[in-house]
């Protein structure tokens, strides 16, 4: 071990917040090395990212001038992550700043996204002459709005990996006290993600992620291209996250959200280093068995942190419930109408597009996509285009009936084996050895 590893190794464990000594620098040299190899398979296996496939030359001779840097957002992560394990934040604070941390980052947040709301609105304004005299106040408070959080963003996230970290020890998901991966992630904006399928059927062939300031109207534009060139069905999507490593959070100014998503994230770091995740993209049913195991277990992590750190947001939700509950007979007339139900109406929707498909009729399902997605649009859902790769990138998060998954067995499989287990730990420890959906589906069938 060279002078520059161990200096490394010391780097790490003040991010861990311990001491350090010549014996224990030998034990996590062993970690160090697994930090290592995280970071490298992570990056080019980990769901919610790349994917390689034989058309991926094709598409990206259309693709490659718009495609995401991931190396250079991957060295300015870990730039961060080093300087935060370099103070040993969050450890000089106490939990209850740790807590005010978080909050008072929250509260940045949804201030900025405010005045970027009050900004849109002066420039769209066709009364106003001069936008950039009018918005001279706005622009100035947003300038010192994003110059506080990007003070507090790093210490904010040290103190939600640190949170994250506990809940996963709590459930048993380390080794020897800690996770591996260890939990990082950074907040930033997030690449969009440009999907494949073919016409004929509901496959996701090829992925790439794209830069993350592309206009909506050069996204219709690159889609149009590969269309009518490949005879394909393409989307761009956006994302909440990308298992890089660290892993790619957006911003929000949802902590159920973020805690969620984080935890998603980290699963997926978590199955890339066993069998499961090695084989993110061998097929779309491991893709599905994937995205859904993260989905069901980021949910349930996100809300032990809520829960273990931040009961009284827990609480709260709880109370909405009950606001304005009326236990009289109501008045008919007062009875609200029933909502539109967006998970149901696309499953619908996906059943019947499989169908067509299965015999044969792509352009009668395409015409039958067009005229649901202006369906959804009556009844207050804004979906850009539904397609055939809308299904197969959507389809896959299939941790709730229903929805774009349509029939798709994968995910009610999924689902039941969680059922079937008697613990988080129990249900990760068992699908992550799993190869195949035979696999899956023996394991609920016993």
């Amino acid at each position: 071990m060279t002078y520059y590893q161990k200096c490394i190794i010391q780097v790490f464990f003040k991010l861990l917040g311990g001491g350090y000594n010549q014996k224990m620098v030998s034990r996590l040299w062993i970690r160090f090395k697994l930090l290592d190899l995280t970071l490298v398979v992570s990056i080019l296996l980990s769901g919610s990212t790349l994917i390689i496939a034989n058309q991926i030359a094709e598409i990206r001779q259309y693709t490659r001038a718009l495609e995401f840097d991931y190396l250079d957002w991957t060295l300015n992560a870990i730039g961060i992550k080093i300087s935060q394990a370099s103070l040993s934040s969050p450890y000089y604070f106490d939990e209850k700043n740790q807590h005010q941390i978080v909050l008072d980052y929250l509260d940045l947040t949804a201030r900025i996204t405010e005045q970027e709301r009050q900004l849109g609105l002066i420039f769209s304004d066709p009364s106003i002459q001069d936008p950039f005299a009018q918005s001279q106040e706005t622009r100035a408070q947003l300038e010192l709005l994003i110059e506080s959080q990007d003070q507090l963003a790093p210490l904010a996230e040290a103190v939600l990996e640190h949170q994250i970290s506990e809940v996963l020890y709590s459930q048993g998901l380390t080794s020897v006290g800690y996770p591996i991966p260890q939990v990082l992630f950074h907040i930033s904006p997030l690449p969009y993600n440009i999907v494949i399928s073919p016409r004929d059927k509901i496959q996701q062939n090829d992925s790439i992620s794209l830069v993350s300031e592309l206009p909506v109207n050069e996204q219709v534009e690159l889609e149009n291209k590969i269309d009518t060139a490949l005879n394909v069905s393409s989307l761009v999507v956006p994302v909440g996250g990308i298992g890089s490593y660290p892993t790619m959070i957006g911003r929000s100014t949802s902590l159920d959200w973020i805690s969620n998503t984080i935890a998603h994230e980290w699963i997926h770091n978590w199955l890339t280093l066993r069998p499961l995740g090695a084989r993110y993209d061998k097929n779309n049913e491991l893709r599905t068995m994937n995205e859904t195991t993260a989905s069901i277990a980021g949910d349930e992590i996100g809300e032990m942190m809520i829960q273990m750190f931040y009961p009284e947001m827990a609480k709260q939700s709880e109370e909405v419930l009950l606001i304005g509950k009326n236990l009289s007979h109501p008045d008919p007339n007062d009875l609200p109408r029933i909502l539109f139900d967006f998970r149901s109406e696309m499953h619908i929707t996906r059943v019947q597009v499989d169908r067509l498909l299965a015999e044969g009729k792509i352009e009668e399902a395409e015409s039958y996509m067009e005229s649901r997605r202006q369906f959804f649009w009556d009844n207050g859902y804004a979906i850009r285009k539904l397609n055939q790769a809308y299904f197969a990138f959507y389809g896959a998060y299939a941790d709730e009936p229903g929805g774009a998954a349509g029939e798709d067995p994968v995910g009610p499989a999924v689902r039941a084996l969680r059922a079937q287990s008697p613990t988080l730990v129990s249900f990760l420890d068992k699908i992550s050895k799993m190869t195949s959906f035979k696999d899956l589906v023996t394991a609920i069938s016993n």
